[in-house]
């Protein structure tokens, strides 16, 4: 066996060590887990998304937050629960639709929901009307929709109109749970906004 060969194990060894001694020095050794954040700690929630698709995003971000606050358990916990197979609880289900209103709230206070003329367009895109009612509905003026409509109240009979139970049964992760109710949402959203606009003709 060459000397080569005898002196890589003791070089490893002396690297190894090295590397300890100095995750050591710098507090690696009293390493604790993470904690996870308080349930009722405020996050800044951000989309990439536009239009419907962002707002709906940010809105399901903040409600789940706002559910695990209301139910006293970490967003993870929360996530955990209900993200899996089975049939939800009525203390989550309820905690998810009150969230969802909260999240609303919090939105308008903080002056980041859309006026509703800016959704009508995507929303129109979405639904199939005759032609004649589009043409009419996309000729009426942004100052006249945004009048007769409030983001906040569409998205509130939205969230009331959703059938939350059956969109949390047997979820496989957390990413469907928030995928399922992003889709439901805007899609609640889309037709709320159709009709209502609808009725102003």
């Amino acid at each position: 066996m060459s000397a080569r060969a005898v002196a890589l194990p003791g070089i490893a060894a002396a690297l190894v060590g090295g590397v300890l001694a100095v995750q050591v020095a710098y507090g690696g050794g009293s390493f604790e887990p993470l904690r996870p954040r308080a349930p009722c700690a405020a996050r800044t929630v951000v989309s990439q998304s536009e239009g419907i698709e962002a707002l709906t995003e940010r809105l399901v971000l903040i409600a789940v937050d706002r559910a695990a606050c209301r139910l006293d358990v970490s967003r993870e916990a929360f996530l955990l629960d209900v993200a899996g197979p089975g049939v939800r609880s009525d203390a989550e289900v309820d905690a998810l639709r009150a969230a969802l209103h909260d999240a609303v709230a919090q939105m308008k206070a903080d002056d980041t929901l859309p006026p509703a003329s800016d959704l009508v367009d995507e929303a129109l895109d979405a639904a199939s009307l005759n032609g004649l009612l589009e043409a009419v509905i996309r000729a009426l003026p942004d100052s006249a929709i945004d009048a007769a409509l409030r983001t906040d109240d569409v998205l509130d009979r939205a969230i009331d109109d959703l059938d939350l139970r059956a969109l949390l049964a047997d979820l496989d992760d957390q990413d469907e749970l928030e995928a399922r109710v992003e889709v439901a949402v805007s899609a609640a959203v889309t037709d709320s906004l159709v009709a209502r606009v609808r009725d102003l003709i």
